[in-house]
């Protein structure tokens, strides 16, 4: 079936992905929901493209869809807060570390990393 244009459309965009939804029309002149999914993906030679995954909501499921949408999300955001930790797992994302030695004083990173930073543990003490 060939879509027809968007009656009405709004775009989010949201880092490398991009979130269209877009009200449809079915050849008898209804009104359905169309959510597209659209991820830009660098091939190595610097091009780029896109990979699209869209999903069709038709009225008689508004309702539900709109109440489990909302039950989902409430439970994310009650079990995990609304900060996004997603940063750790971008390229540059560099760690900060408590630098505070059982002493008190401050030690570089550089520090941290030699063989005099490491405890010696025996397997006894696990």
């Amino acid at each position: 079936m060939m879509e027809k244009e968007e009656i009405f459309s709004k775009v989010l965009r949201a880092g490398r992905r991009t979130y269209f939804f877009d009200v449809r029309a079915t050849k008898a002149e209804d009104y359905y929901l169309t959510i597209t999914e659209s991820k830009k993906f660098t091939n190595d030679d610097g091009s780029f493209h896109y990979k699209k995954h869209k999903i069709y909501i038709y009225k008689e499921d508004f309702a539900e869809f709109k109440d489990i949408l909302a039950e989902m999300t409430d439970y994310i955001i009650n079990e995990k807060g609304d900060e996004v930790i997603s940063e750790r797992h971008q390229k540059d994302f560099k760690k900060e570390y408590d630098n505070t030695v059982d002493d008190g004083s401050r030690v570089t990173e550089a520090e941290l990393k030699t063989p005099e930073s490491f405890t010696d543990i025996s397997f006894d003490d696990i």
